[in-house]
């Protein structure tokens, strides 16, 4: 099975690396895809490039690693390219705050996960995941020798679950379900709790940390 990764920044290039380690074949699609070419071509055999539309069309699985301004323009675009297949959202709602940090750009209630979600078509398997540590943690903390990290998941959707957690083993991480849908916003900055960067104080959780820690709020 083949994970189409659109979009190769800090985080797309570290689930990209991470995953092939794992035994895991991706197809590498960006804006700039002499830098997909690239990657791919260091990564090795397990991985190639594409561009977006045929990246989409090998692939069983999908990750947006995008702004989510961008993410709504492709899954608009794509739409019934991507019915059967499982969609994976690493996104968060964040953007510049005009004092040199960031601030979200949702109203409270909303996630990425929920604005995502609802513009897919029918027959499409959604799954919040890969999001929830920065991306030196993504690559630092995989296969932890003692204790595996955890990555924290929200899916309502059995076949994007299934999925998500072998991706999430492969790329040396210990999977985590937080919830369905509703809890993805427990998952992104900057409200989340759940996030690394948020309210986790940049502490990483080995998978018994990070079910206790749904517990806190007594939503888990």
């Amino acid at each position: 099975m083949t994970t189409a990764i659109i979009g190769i920044g800090n985080i797309g290039s570290r689930v990209a690396r991470n995953l092939v380690q794992g035994g895991e074949p991706v197809v590498l699609a960006a804006r700039n895809q002499s830098g997909a070419d690239a990657l791919a071509a260091e990564l090795g055999t397990l991985a190639s490039s594409a561009s977006v539309v045929d990246a989409v069309s090998q692939a069983d699985t999908v990750l947006f690693a995008v702004w989510l301004d961008t993410g709504k323009e492709l899954i608009s675009q794509l739409s019934q390219a991507l019915v059967g297949k499982v969609v994976i959202d690493p996104s968060n709602p964040i953007g510049p705050d005009g004092h040199g940090g960031f601030t979200t750009t949702l109203p409270e209630g909303e996630s990425a996960a929920s604005v995502l979600a609802n513009l897919l078509p029918a027959g499409a398997h959604f799954v919040k995941a890969f999001g929830t540590l920065g991306a030196d943690a993504l690559g630092s903390a995989a296969n932890r020798p003692s204790e595996r990290a955890a990555l924290f998941y929200a899916t309502d959707d059995d076949a994007a679950a299934e999925t998500v957690e072998r991706l999430i083993s492969a790329s040396g991480f210990d999977p985590v379900k937080a919830g369905g849908i509703e809890a993805a916003g427990r998952l992104e900055l900057m409200r989340g709790d759940l996030h690394q960067n948020g309210g986790l104080g940049g502490k990483l959780l080995s998978a018994d940390e990070a079910r206790a820690a749904l517990l806190v709020d007594g939503r888990g």
